[in-house]
């Protein structure tokens, strides 16, 4: 065999995670296809954690695609840019919805620089703006040396 093939079928595309399966929530549900998202972190020695304290909520299949999404913005940031040795993943149950956060404990970076510049935190911008339309809230929270946590929070109604 001469090409090595990821047992997983997650790669890398220009920098983005990228799992080459279909999305299928229904068997794997939301924590499972981020789960999968995870893997070439966890294979880089990346300590992956989980927080799900609420599972049984059901979550429409467009919201599910906005927070799988998301998540692959956010764990494709952390791993190209953050070199953290530990990342944690939690969906949560709120008040009348969903949040997502994954939070890092790598190198951070300037929020104002990341969400303004002209080159700069691209994805994240086309991910708020996607979160927002769906009536949900982005919160960004980092500084050079300090980590990563991001947040998507979707209304369930």
């Amino acid at each position: 065999m001469g090409s090595k093939v990821l047992d997983n079928e997650v790669t890398t595309v220009g920098g983005v995670l990228t799992d080459q399966q279909p999305l299928d929530f229904h068997t794997l549900g939301l924590a499972g296809c981020i789960d999968r998202l995870t893997s070439p972190l966890r294979q880089r020695g990346t300590v992956v954690r989980w927080d799900t304290p609420h599972w049984g909520v059901e979550i429409p299949a467009d919201c599910a695609s906005l927070l799988y999404q998301s998540a692959r913005e956010m764990l494709s940031n952390a791993y190209k840019y953050s070199e953290a040795s530990t990342l944690t993943v939690q969906l949560a149950a709120v008040d009348h919805g969903i949040r997502l956060v994954v939070a890092d404990d790598g190198t951070g970076f300037d929020c104002e620089l990341a969400t303004c510049g002209r080159h700069h935190g691209y994805g994240l911008r086309l991910m708020s703006v996607a979160v927002h339309e769906a009536g949900g809230a982005v919160e960004i929270s980092s500084s050079p040396g300090q980590g990563t946590s991001v947040s998507v929070t979707l209304p369930l109604d």
